[in-house]
């Protein structure tokens, strides 16, 4: 079992139902945010399926320089403080210099590090050091043993808030495959878990100046994730994936999820009687 960490006044781990983290790959803009942060509480809330906001204010690892990459530090965290003000949700996004994380420490409520960094010594000690939650997903060239090196560097700076995300592992080119073993390994050492069904999807590069995706094996890999018994779920939502400016092709449509999210409680309940 792994340890509970609290976040406001949500609780993952511990054999404590899922969490689930969800939101557009990135700020659009400020109506958009706040409109789909507002569907997602509501259907989670209906469900009483704990309900953690996810978008970036900046995509710093986009496969073309004329990718929308989003409003960028200011003004991303203005609106996702909104978010977290207006809807009272727990808020997570992405830092990808120290230079940014004292600032983004100020609104999120979990600091997450992306998988391409997850290496960055000193970006991931500067996390550690605010004191916050601290998400790391582990990195497509990372095996899960990898990962307890990573923890370490948080636990340095005497954090021991610290979730671990599971997001696929290069196979081939512009591929990904998610072996569930990973689950379970990096469960070992105490932490939450935490799968990524939206990127595990993702096909890098896949087309040409932009990355593809297999949306349809989102509930696929979902269900399986649930069944080997993590602690949280990550999945990009989107009221319309075809017109998102990020990641469209592995985002959920908000109409997908709800015929979704009940079966993957249903499922989390079973497995964790």
């Amino acid at each position: 079992m792994t340890k509970t960490i609290l976040i406001r006044d949500s609780a993952i781990g511990g054999n404590k139902p899922f969490v689930f983290i969800a939101g557009p790959c990135v700020i659009e803009d400020q109506k958009t945010t706040l409109a789909i942060a507002a569907d997602l509480k509501e259907l989670t809330a209906s469900l009483e399926i704990p309900f953690i906001f996810k978008a970036s204010y900046d995509k710093a690892n986009r496969t073309s320089v004329k990718s929308f990459r989003g409003p960028g530090i200011k003004e991303g965290l203005e609106i996702l403080n909104k978010v977290r003000s207006q809807l009272d949700v727990s808020i997570i996004s992405d830092v990808h210099s120290v230079e940014e994380v004292k600032r983004a420490a100020e609104v999120l409520d979990i600091i997450q590090i992306p998988a391409f960094l997850c290496r960055q010594t000193d970006l991931v000690l500067s996390a550690a050091g605010t004191g916050k939650v601290v998400n790391v997903k582990k990195g497509q060239f990372m095996a899960p043993w990898d990962m307890k090196a990573v923890i370490e560097k948080i636990e340095s700076q005497g954090n021991q808030k610290i979730l671990l995300t599971e997001r696929g592992a290069s196979f081939g080119y512009n591929n990904l495959v998610s072996d569930f073993r990973s689950l379970a390994i990096m469960r070992q050492w105490g932490y939450p878990v935490i799968f990524d069904a939206s990127h595990s999807v993702q096909q890098p590069g896949g087309l040409g100046s932009a990355s593809g995706g297999q949306k349809e094996f989102i509930p696929v890999l979902a269900r399986a994730a649930i069944a080997v018994g993590c602690d949280g779920l990550f999945m990009e939502v989107h009221h319309e994936p075809h017109k998102a400016k990020s990641d469209g092709p592995n985002m959920l449509s908000l109409r997908e999820l709800k015929e979704l999210l009940p079966r993957l409680k249903q499922l989390d309940s079973i497995v964790k009687k």
